[in-house]
């Protein structure tokens, strides 16, 4: 009895509850393909397909609620338990393939000619769940525990029906570890430059599932280089093989051999993006390469600029693979910056802060981390920048602007191009440590002479008494378009002289503890500072700020 381990626990209970209902109805059905072989493997499935003599119109009929004719003209019926789809393919033998890809017909046929006109003989193997027996037209059992990939009949005949076969044979062979058949091997090679009828949509799930489900991805790249497959679809790629290095900072070898390693390193499954981002990293390293002489006489192979370089290649490359939108700007991103660690431990803090900041960050961390893994193996940048990141734990790391471009407006800036020039500079303050107060300070010293109408700006007092940013409150309230309040809470003396044009606002708590705050829309700018202003105090106080 084969068991079929999944993580949907009824997968293989329901299959068998399909297969049974076609039986009793005197129907020949089977658990079908992949999944025969995975559980003599003894490997996780996936999913269950079941082939039977039943058609699409009779199965239909005994799944009436359950069945969708996907595939009606191919003589597949989806039935659907309990939110599990079931292919239900009768039995059949392909017509003619004119686009390389799919049979123009189909004509049902018996269980031994439709294993005979599948792909490989591990493939092509049927299980009765009923009688606990497996059903091996082709020899796929013993091939499977020899470790062998070998295609049905004539290997020729096969990649050419379906020339996405090509990839799938690399993609059985490396991650189930066997070894591709002689024959079978020479027919992919002499067929490799057809590759390309098929979509690139398909070839790059073909490619991407081989390279995060292999247990070592250098072996399938080495099976995809040397059959010639590689060069039809990744050309760029094959330009990294015998693209050398500096010895001393990568001892491992060429920009493929580094490549490939960092693949190795990461243990299946593997996610795309990343799988994306290590194969696209040095893309730009053989266009970027200088070779000369160090003083020792020894050659010296640098690649200056190679992060943007491979950046500028490889959107074009994942627009080619038709991969979405929003992974192309994660992959070039992390592509794009992928050097920047080198100067991580001497940036400015806001530097730092807007590095570590990225929405890519995670993915860049790690396609550092595997880039030093497989060269020099020094991790001091890494751990310093996830110390750094640790640090900014209990606050964000990149925080909301502390002047806005509100606050900009309300001190009579008019939006231009230096508008928001100003605003980036304050944020690199911010980021540096700058205090709201400060970047107010500095925008009240510099904000326009001229305004339409009179600004209204207030000055909230803190309970150490002094007035926030007195130097400039003290200067703008001389300002005929301006009117500058002061705001006091309740209970803290004010001693000082106020500046003639100035008024103070005192806050006023009757003995019920109802406030007196200004009303609404009182203030266009409402300056703010200090530890110990009361919660209620600022969050009534923003309130009232016009914008």
């Amino acid at each position: 009895m084969l068991t079929f381990r999944s993580l949907q626990p009824n997968l293989a209970v329901q299959a068998e509850h399909i297969v049974r209902t076609l039986q009793n109805a005197g129907f020949t059905a089977y658990f079908a393909g992949g999944c025969v072989r995975d559980a003599l493997r003894d490997a996780v499935i996936k999913d269950i397909d079941i082939a039977t003599s039943a058609t699409p119109e009779e199965v239909g009929a005994l799944f009436p609620a359950q069945s969708v004719g996907v595939g009606k003209s191919f003589g597949v019926m989806l039935v659907v338990l309990n939110g599990i789809s079931y292919d239900v393919a009768t039995f059949r033998t392909d017509g003619g393939y004119q686009d390389g890809r799919h049979p123009e017909s189909v004509t049902y046929d018996t269980a031994e000619h439709d294993a005979q006109r599948r792909d490989f003989t591990v493939n092509a193997l049927f299980y009765d769940p009923v009688t606990e027996e497996v059903i091996d037209y082709v020899g796929g059992v013993s091939d499977l525990k020899a470790g062998i990939l070998r295609a049905i009949g004539t290997p020729l005949k096969r990649f050419q029906e379906d020339r996405l076969r090509l990839l799938r044979a690399i993609r059985f062979a490396a991650v189930c570890g066997w070894t591709i058949e002689d024959h079978t091997w020479a027919a992919l090679c002499a067929e490799a430059p057809q590759l390309m009828c098929v979509s690139m949509e398909r070839i790059r799930i073909e490619f991407i599932r081989t390279l995060c489900e292999s247990a070592k991805p250098s072996e399938a790249l080495h099976l995809l280089r040397v059959s010639g497959l590689l060069q039809q679809f990744f050309p760029e790629m094959l330009r990294l093989h015998g693209c050398l290095q500096d010895p001393h900072w990568h001892p491992e070898g060429d920009v493929w051999q580094h490549t490939v390693k960092m693949l190795d390193l990461l243990p299946p499954p593997r996610a795309p993006e990343l799988v994306w981002a290590v194969l696209l990293h040095d893309i730009g390293k053989p266009d970027a390469l200088i070779v000369s002489t160090k003083p020792d006489g020894a050659p010296w192979y640098r690649t200056p600029g190679h992060a943007a370089v491979g950046a500028r290649m490889a959107e074009p490359i994942l627009r080619r693979f038709k991969v979405p939108n929003e992974a192309i700007t994660r992959i070039t991103t992390a592509v794009r910056y992928h050097m920047q660690f080198v100067e991580i431990q001497k940036m400015r803090t806001a530097s730092l802060r807007q590095m570590l900041g990225r929405p890519t960050i995670a993915l860049e961390l790690e396609l550092h981390r595997l880039d030093c893994l497989s060269s020099h193996a020094k991790l001091d940048l890494y751990h310093f920048a996830m110390e750094r990141l640790a640090a900014f734990k209990e606050a964000p790391v990149l925080p909301p602007p502390a002047l806005t471009g509100h606050d900009l407006l309300a001190l009579g800036y008019t939006p231009s191009p230096r508008f928001g020039a100003y605003l980036k500079k304050a944020y690199t303050a911010q980021l540096e440590g700058a205090t709201r107060e400060a970047l107010l300070f500095h925008a009240l010293c510099h904000a326009p002479g001229h305004s339409n109408r009179t600004k209204r700006i207030a000055f909230v007092l803190d309970a150490s008494g002094n007035i926030p940013l007195f130097p400039a409150w003290e200067q703008r309230t001389a300002r005929a378009d301006w009117q500058v309040s002061l705001i006091v809470p309740v209970g803290i003396p004010w001693k000082q002289p106020l500046p003639e044009a100035a008024q103070l606002y005192r806050l006023v708590t009757d003995c019920a503890g109802n406030t007196d705050y200004p009303p609404k829309n009182t203030f266009d700018l409402l300056i703010c500072s200090g530890p110990d202003l009361p919660p209620d105090l600022l969050a009534t106080a923003h309130n009232h700020l016009h914008l």
